[in-house]
């Protein structure tokens, strides 16, 4: 619908979701909702967003931005605007380390298969061997 409507894009958030007991989490959500919208309109994603592994997680989930306040207000509150700047920073860090940990370069490669399994139901992993026997 919104892509109907002429938006450019859509935010996936459940803020105020922690009221609503059992609902569903937004990064549960997002594939989903990146599936419906294809590339009509652009997704930013909104929640729980603290670490570069948050980040590189939306993204590889259809997110083409992801959405920082808890992050920019704890940089805020410890040290005002170079705390910012400094949460900021260690985001782009932590996002460009697990970037390097998955083999990839640039943010437009991030794909699903970095979190996904190619049948839809996990984290992937590049490795060949079985998994162990419990």
């Amino acid at each position: 619908r919104a892509a109907k409507t002429g938006a450019d894009a859509i935010i996936v958030s459940n803020h105020g979701g922690r009221q609503l007991d059992g609902t569903s989490s937004s990064i549960a959500m997002l594939p989903r909702v990146a599936d419906a919208v294809g590339s009509q309109i652009e997704i930013m994603f909104d929640g729980g967003v603290r670490s570069g592994p948050d980040i590189l997680r939306a993204l590889a989930l259809g997110a083409k931005s992801c959405m920082i306040g808890r992050a920019y207000v704890w940089g805020l509150g410890a040290g005002g605007q170079d705390g910012v700047a400094k949460a900021i920073d260690i985001l782009r860090r932590e996002l460009d380390v697990n970037m390097a940990l998955c083999g990839v370069k640039n943010v437009r490669d991030i794909d699903r298969n970095i979190v996904m399994s190619q049948d839809g139901t996990g984290a992937a992993t590049r490795s060949k061997r079985p998994a162990r026997k419990r």
